[in-house]
């Protein structure tokens, strides 16, 4: 169980979006690349889906979190920041696992955008036809 100068770190990732995840006990602040999270976050949604692994096990008031995001937009990085909220929380506690699993907070998004192909307008739209 963590002591009063414990740190647990974990990383999350969606997208293109990478977040370093520091949880340590405190009265519930969140902190994104040094700003508040609501300051951070530009939409209600983004910092709602930050703040979910966290009123999930109850533990919004229980710790502070530090972290630092980059890369893809503000909605990956909200998602990143929420699997790294949740895999540090079971370093926090393995009771947290079952309830984190059934969410599926702790599964990696895995979609990406595809690529372009060569010869094509974009990832899968072709050019338009003509028979004649």
């Amino acid at each position: 169980m963590a002591t009063d100068s414990m740190r647990f770190y974990a990383t999350g990732r969606r997208k293109t979006a990478i977040a370093r995840v520091w949880l340590m006990n405190g009265g519930g602040k969140i902190t994104i690349n040094r700003r508040t999270a609501e300051g951070y976050m530009g939409r209600a949604t983004d910092l709602r889906v930050v703040e979910q692994a966290l009123h999930l096990t109850s533990s919004r008031d229980k710790y502070d979190v530090w972290c630092t995001a980059k890369g893809g937009g503000l909605s990956g990085q909200a998602a990143a920041i929420r699997l790294g909220i949740a895999r540090a929380l079971l370093r926090v506690s393995d009771e947290y696992r079952d309830d984190l699993k059934d969410a599926g907070y702790l599964t990696r998004d895995s979609r990406k955008k595809e690529r372009k192909k060569y010869g094509r307008k974009g990832a899968r739209a072709r050019f338009q036809f003509s028979k004649r």
